[in-house]
């Protein structure tokens, strides 16, 4: 038996958005900051979809909200930094997510050599520029060529996860609950 894409269409249950988003939840992430630097000063937005992409060329990606207003002055600047928080910048996270406050209240950095900014105690940051832009849906898929990265010293601390919608810790296999 064929079944057209009408019959199939029909035979689904519709989609429910939230429910979606629920699934996706139970993906445990990182957290990053994606900032960058304009004529106004440090911007950046809290980011848990990032990942890698390639090695040669040492290729990142991350997607944001079509919707963001913070994402165009990146894309006008054509270069970012992905900051990987570590274990204790939960509260960086949640500053970041907000709209319409100073997100860099408080906020310790320093810059690349490209001027990006860095966000003290991270976990490891990557300097980029803007190689690809992909409009998918509601979020743009945004490649980076890194052109700088933290030093291997950098690295000392555990990341920040994110799982079902709360902040989460690494803990070891063995590690006892």
């Amino acid at each position: 038996m064929t079944v057209t894409l009408d019959q199939k269409t029909a035979l689904e249950p519709a989609f429910d958005p939230r429910v979606f988003r629920d699934t996706l939840g139970h993906y445990a992430s990182g957290i990053t900051i994606i900032s960058g630097i304009d004529e106004d000063g440090p911007i950046g937005f809290t980011c848990q979809s990032f990942y890698s992409v390639s090695t040669d060329p040492p290729l990142v990606s991350f997607s944001v909200m079509t919707s963001s207003t913070t994402y165009p002055r990146l894309r006008e600047s054509g270069k970012f930094v992905v900051n990987v928080l570590a274990h204790d910048q939960d509260n960086v996270s949640n500053q970041f997510a907000r709209k319409g406050t100073d997100k860099w209240a408080g906020i310790d950095w320093s810059p690349t050599n490209a001027g990006n900014p860095i966000i003290a105690g991270t976990l490891m940051w990557l300097d980029c520029d803007i190689w690809a832009e992909h409009e998918a849906g509601d979020h743009y898929i945004v490649i980076g060529r890194v052109n700088e990265m933290s030093p291997p010293t950098w690295h000392k601390e555990e990341p920040l996860l994110y799982f079902k919608g709360q902040y989460r810790h690494l803990r070891g296999i063995d590690d006892k609950v």
